[in-house]
Order: C-alpha cells, then structure tokens, then sequence
C-alpha cells in the first residue's frame, strides 16, 4: 500500500475564495477536526500576511494533534535580500511549524514580467530560500508555481528551477496547476519530466478552472505523485481548487493500494464536508460527488423503484461509507415507488390505496406550486393528515401583520397572532425586521408556554420563487423554509398568491414538524393508520 499524504489547504488557499473569510477560532475548530479525521498536512495561513494568521501559529503548537502537522506557508526570499535577513523567512521560523511549504517561480513569464527579476536571481531566490529553512531543521516543501505552463513554455528552465529546489535541501517538489488549465495528459506529460530531474519525491496541487482539478490529481498520483494537495469542498480562488473529499473518496473506493486518512476517515467525508460548510457560512452544494445530499437521492419513480430492488443498480457505491444517506424524492413525477419508499417508516406501504390517494394528492399539490422534494418535514405532515393520523397540536384563528415607517421613513414591522393552545386562547404580539421574522416571533411566543422546546429551533435559509410568473403581480409563490435545533435540519413549504401567507403556511409547517418531532412522533417507526381511506 502506497500512502498518499494528505495535503490540506483550506485555511489558506481555500480562504480566497470569494465570500470566505475565516476567523482565528474557526480555523482552529477546523484543524482540530482533519487531524482527527487523519489528514497529514494542515496548511494554516501566511504568517507575514496578517496578525490572524501570526496568532493561529502560536495557539495551533498548543493543539494535542494526533497525526496532521501544522504548515506555514511562504514565498521565496525577496531579490537582493539575504534569506536569514528576510522578513518573509523569519516570519515562517517564528511560527514554529515543523514544515514549512515556499512557493516559488517556474514559468519564466512570471519571473521575468512579474518579479521583474532576471532568471539567475529567480534561482538564487529559490536555492537561498530553501536552504536557510533547511538549515533550520525544518521539512520544507517547495510548491513549483505553474510549473505546467512553465514547463510547455520553457522546459529547460522550468526542470532547472525544481531541480535547485532539490539541490537546496527539499524534501519534496509539489507540481501545481496554478492556472488550472491543463488536461489529465498534460499532467502526466509534464510530471514524468519532473520525475526524471528528481530524485524525490513529487507531488501535485491542482486547480479547478476546467473542471479537472480531482481528475488531474488522481492522475497525477497514478504516475507516482505521492501527496495531493487541496482544500474542502474545493473551495478556493477563482473556480477554486482540487476538492480533498473528492480525491479521497476516488483513491480509497474507486482505486486499490493506497492508504489515505485514518481507518475510518473516509465514512467521515460527509460530516467534514457540512462542517466546513457551516464554519464558512456556506449554503451546501447538493449535487456534490459523494457528500452532497443529492448525490444518493432518487426522483424518477423507474430509479426508485430499482434503487428499492437492488440498491447498486443506480448508486455506485453505498452512501453509508461516505457518511451519507440514500433519499428518495417526492414530486409530480414520482411513481408509486418513491411514495411507498418515503412512508416506509410509517408502515404504511401495505395500504395501496392510501400510496395511490397520498400520490394524487402530491401530484395535484404540485400543480398548484408545491415542491415536496426540498421540504420532507411539509411531506411528513402532509402523509399524517392523508392517513388520518395527524392530531393538530394548535388552532390557527388568525393572524396580522403590520408594515408602516415612522418619522423617519425606517420600516416597522408587527404581527399578530391568535391560536388556540390546549383548550384556551393566546393573543400574542410581536415586533420583527420584516414580516416573516415577526410572524416568526409571535408564533414562537403564543406557542413557548405549552412548547418549551421551541425555544431550540432556529430558522436558517428562506427562499422564495415565483410559479406562475406570467400572471405578474398576483402570480403564486412558493416559499420553502429551512429550520434546525440541536438534532436535526428539516424544511417546509408554503404557496399562496400572497407572499405572507405562503411564508405563515411554511412557518405553522415547520413549527408543527418541531413538535411531533420532539414527541417522537415524526419519526415514530411504529405510525399506522387510524382511518380507512375512501
């Protein structure tokens, strides 16, 4: 077994992706989770960049890491400067990382137009650099910066920058695609040069601008590279960069002999994937390979009813070793099969006349504008209502909001709502930064007293979208709810021509889903079916 070592740069590439900004606990947070996941490699940050990146150094050397080690990053010394005289360098001893990677010039273009240095003094820079950070007991890792493009532009000099890099003490050679525009061939083309100036060993940093950045470096790693490097999710600058759930996920299920993570990291790849997610304040990407929640997930009633028979017919792999979960999907174009699949729970799957109502129902619903797909927790209330078992935990008796600005023409927002609560009445009002925010709150409020454990949900996405938009103005919307609490995240739905009441309808859905979720009932195993169906 050949072990992969890998690379992650999620706290440092990964940060300049548009929009991700993390801050010095969050990247702590996140170390502590892949060295627990068993990756070998923890890029942390530029130590010369920023006060943050200084700090996580000197908080990350107090970790009790188990396996990863903690990397700084740097660029080669500055021209006409002694490497142990440069700030750049010093900054990378004094974070007291044990590796260190530099990252250096290789495509001549950028030596010559961006350094704007001659190519000898680019080499000096590149030998200089690494050996003064050997001489310091360091491993050091040399990232040859488009080294593809480098080396279809200029070969000779791109092989001797890498070739300096090993003279000077390197411990390894990462290739990178900084551009991230070469093809798997290229990869290959390209490295086997590499491998024949150097006697040790490579390894590739590809990014993701044609869509190829996993398949580059698991090509790359067929051919003898032997760390990858990436982030989570791919995320990064530009299109971002090889995405490290996806590259392992290939070496570990799709390939044989090699040795990636600890034994059990790789059915962690779905929980590593969501919480870098949450920690960036990043909306998951649900069709992503492996980990994403579409990514098992059937709509096609041929599919479901296939997927139900042999699992394998339509899944390449079962989604429990990644950490995720095969769903079946509800729409206007589901069989009989999703219905029957998606109530197994309830054990109403022997009842084939309430699967047919409870499929009509869907199907005339999403006529109107609903989507059950995206809002399970609508679609589990709706299948207890159809099968007689739903017990209405409150009356709606009705509800107000009031939108008016003040002075100075500032929004003010209130709601009223008046329910029935266990045989009496609560008339409640709420104030809120807009309508659904204030209807959320008076709900809340009328409904706390009897059901404590509201207090614990939270909403965190609202999406509306309009239906019919042909009809303008007074077209339908649909309005989908995304809530949480400690255990789980659900969603809801809501139509309407009126945007408030789709948004009450999604809200009173959500609400209910919470209560019988707490009393066991929304994923009671044992539910049947009180009412014969006509």
């Amino acid at each position: 077994m050949t072990r992969i070592q890998m690379y992650d740069t999620t706290l440092r590439d990964g940060s300049q992706g548009e929009g991700i900004s993390f801050s010095l606990q969050d990247k702590l947070q996140i170390t502590k989770k892949l060295d627990d996941l068993g990756f070998d490699y923890i890029e942390g940050g530029y130590p010369l960049s920023n006060p943050k990146d200084s700090e996580y150094f000197l908080q990350a050397a107090q970790l009790d890491l188990k396996h990863a080690k903690i990397t700084a990053f740097g660029m080669t010394r500055r021209k006409g400067v002694d490497a142990k005289d440069d700030i750049g360098m010093q900054a990378l001893i004094a974070s007291q990382a044990p590796t260190i990677t530099v990252v250096g010039k290789t495509w001549d273009l950028h030596v010559t137009e961006v350094l704007r240095v001659d190519l000898d003094e680019n080499i000096a820079m590149i030998r200089d650099s690494l050996a003064f950070l050997k001489s310091q007991g360091r491993e050091v890792f040399y990232d040859a910066e488009h080294y593809f493009d480098g080396y279809r532009a200029n070969p000779e000099y791109a092989l001797k920058t890498i070739r300096t890099a090993e003279e000077a003490g390197a411990d390894m050679v990462i290739l990178c695609d900084t551009n991230g525009g070469s093809l798997p061939e290229v990869i290959v083309e390209c490295l086997k040069a590499a491998q024949n100036e150097l006697s040790i060993p490579v390894g590739i940093h590809c990014h993701n601008d044609c869509e190829l950045a996993v398949a580059n470096s698991l090509a790359a790693i067929d051919h003898g590279a032997v760390q990858v490097q990436g982030t989570i999710n791919g995320i990064g600058e530009r299109c971002g960069n090889a995405d490290l759930i996806s590259v392992a996920s290939n070496l570990a299920l799709k390939k044989t002999g090699y040795e990636i993570l600890r034994p059990n990291g790789i059915a962690r790849l779905t929980e590593l994937s969501r919480y870098v997610y949450e920690i960036a304040n990043m909306n998951f990407r649900s069709g992503q390979a492996f980990v994403g929640s579409s990514a098992f997930a059937h709509k096609g009633g041929m599919h479901v009813h296939a997927v139900n028979r042999v699992s394998h017919s339509y899944e390449h792999i079962n989604p429990e070793v990644v950490g995720n979960v095969r769903r079946v999907l509800v729409s206007e174009l589901s069989g009989r099969s999703n219905i029957v699949a998606k109530t197994t729970k309830y054990q109403l799957n022997h009842d084939q006349q309430l699967m047919t109502k409870i499929l009509e129902e869907v199907q005339n619903l999403e006529n109107t504008g609903y989507e059950f797909e995206a809002a399970e927790a609508s679609f589990d209330l709706l299948v207890r209502k159809i099968a007689g078992t739903y017990e209405p935990k409150f009356e709606r008796i009705h509800y107000r909001v009031n939108v008016e600005t003040d002075a100075a023409e500032e929004p003010k927002t209130e709601a009223t709502v008046k329910l029935r609560v266990n045989n009496h009445t609560e008339h409640v009002v709420a104030e809120g930064d807009g309508p659904v925010n204030a209807l959320d709150r008076a709900l809340r409020k009328a409904l706390s007293p009897s059901y404590p454990n509201l207090e614990r949900m939270h909403l965190v996405d609202y999406k509306v979208r309009v239906v019919n938009s042909s009809e303008g103005t007074a077209a339908r919307v649909r309005v989908v709810i995304e809530s949480r609490d400690a255990d789980e995240v659900w969603s809801t739905v809501g139509v309407s021509e009126n945007i408030i009441e789709a948004s009450w309808l999604a809200l009173v859905d959500s609400v209910e889903y919470k209560i019988f979720k707490d009393e066991g009932v929304a994923s009671d195993s044992k539910l049947t079916a009180s009412a014969s169906v006509t």
